[in-house]
Order: C-alpha cells, then sequence, then structure tokens
C-alpha cells in the first residue's frame, strides 16, 4: 500500500545516511538507515524522515502512528483557530447598558482566543464629531487592557473607525464586564445582527478602510438599535 502522506517511514528511506534524533530527542549522529532502522527496531519503533530536505535527512525515532494522530490533530486545531474572526459595532452615542453587554462579549470570544474587529459607526449629526470616535476608542482600549493587545489602532474611513484587538496569553487575561452584568451576556436577536465573524485570510480586504473618505459598502450599512439607549450626543 501507497505511503499517500509522502512520509518516508523504515525501508522507504532512501537516502545513504541521516542524522538520527533517538526517541527521547537526544541526536544520536549521522549513520546509515539500515543501522538507524536497528535501533528503532530494538526499542519497538519506527524510524521517521522528519526533515527530508536537510543535508543529510534528519529522521526520528517514534511511534508513527502516533505521529500521524498527533500531525492531524495540530493540523486541525490550527485550520479551526486561525480562520475566523469576530466583529461587534458600536456607536458613538452607545449607553452605558448596551456597551457593559458588548465590551461583555468582546470579553468572552477574546477569552475564547479569537481576535475582534470592533467598529464605531456614525450616523447623521455624529459626522460631525468624528474625534469623539477616537476618544470612544480609547475608552475601549482602556477597559479591554487585562483582555487584549490592538493589532491595529483605531483608524478612520468614510462613516466608520474601525481596530483589531487580539487576545492576551491565557494567563494575562482577566474579565472585568461579566463579573456585574453576566446575566445580559446571552445572545439575541437584536445583537446577533450586529455581529458577525468572516475568514482571517480576508481581513485585510475586509478592514481597508479607503484613505479619500469612502467606506466599503458592508461599513454603510446600518445597524439596528434601540434609540432609546443610543441617543447621539451632540
Amino acid at each position: 500500500m501507497g505511503n499517500r502522506d509522502q512520509t518516508r517511514v523504515n525501508d522507504r528511506i532512501r537516502a545513504p545516511k541521516i542524522r538520527v534524533v533517538g526517541s527521547d530527542g537526544q541526536q544520536l549522529g549521522v549513520m546509515t538507515v539500515r543501522d538507524a532502522l536497528l535501533k528503532a527496531q530494538a526499542q519497538g519503533l519506527d524510524l521517521v524522515e522528519i526533515a527530508a530536505q536537510a543535508d543529510p535527512p534528519v529522521c526520528k525515532i517514534i511511534d508513527y502512528g502516533k505521529f500521524k494522530y498527533e500531525q492531524a490533530k495540530l493540523k486541525k486545531q490550527k485550520s479551526k483557530s486561525s480562520t475566523r474572526m469576530k466583529e461587534i459595532k458600536l456607536r458613538v452615542g452607545t449607553g452605558q447598558h448596551d456597551y457593559n453587554i458588548k465590551m461583555g462579549r468582546i470579553e468572552g470570544f477574546l477569552d475564547a482566543g479569537h481576535k475582534v474587529r470592533v467598529i464605531i459607526q456614525f450616523k447623521g449629526r455624529e459626522n460631525a464629531h468624528k474625534d469623539l470616535g477616537f476618544v470612544a476608542m480609547q475608552r475601549i482600549i482602556d477597559d479591554l487592557k487585562t483582555m487584549a493587545n490592538v493589532d491595529q489602532a483605531p483608524r478612520l474611513g468614510g462613516r466608520v473607525i474601525a481596530m483589531t484587538l487580539s487576545p492576551l496569553p491565557q494567563g494575562q487575561r482577566k474579565r472585568k464586564f461579566h463579573l456585574f452584568h453576566g446575566e445580559l451576556l446571552e445572545e439575541d436577536e437584536h445583537d446577533e445582527e450586529e455581529e458577525g465573524e468572516f475568514d482571517e485570510h480576508l481581513e485585510d480586504d475586509h478592514e481597508e478602510l479607503s484613505e479619500d473618505g469612502h467606506e466599503p459598502e458592508s461599513d454603510a450599512a446600518e445597524e439596528p438599535v434601540e434609540e432609546s439607549s443610543e441617543k447621539v450626543q451632540d
């Protein structure tokens, strides 16, 4: 049966000499494939080529079945965790109650290891006070300093200001908003339209805000909000 993953194992290793790493990670030196196979067989393990392009190729004495399982698991985890980003939208006039809810959701996304794109949208008279959007962004940065790093600083484009946050290392994260508003953090129909996720490999195109003051059409879409909680503050 062919070796479909193209990893050379045991007698399929063709190099005349190889550099061998033991099952405990120790360097065993350069030797022939035959000598390395004898060492692997003596331990009931396999000889697996792990760096075919090296000179000489590097092979390791390991359990090949376990090696394949771990590689597949790592690949799946990387694919699952690196292709999504969350998005939260706010307004300059977002009230304290709704602000707390949105901050709690951002903390939840960050705590799950997601990046978060935060967008502040302007409507009507708010467009005359875009400087307040940067003040609001700085407030968000300060409120989330125990949870996030700023990957992309706040940037103005058309009728939105956007920034991207990434989570701090797990041991450094300290949530703030869920301690007082945990009962408010359940998903509902109102806020599902304000949040989204998209492929991270499309992130650059999605986040590009034009320098001439025009925004992408996707950012122009109006957010469904409750007027009572998001009054414009002139």
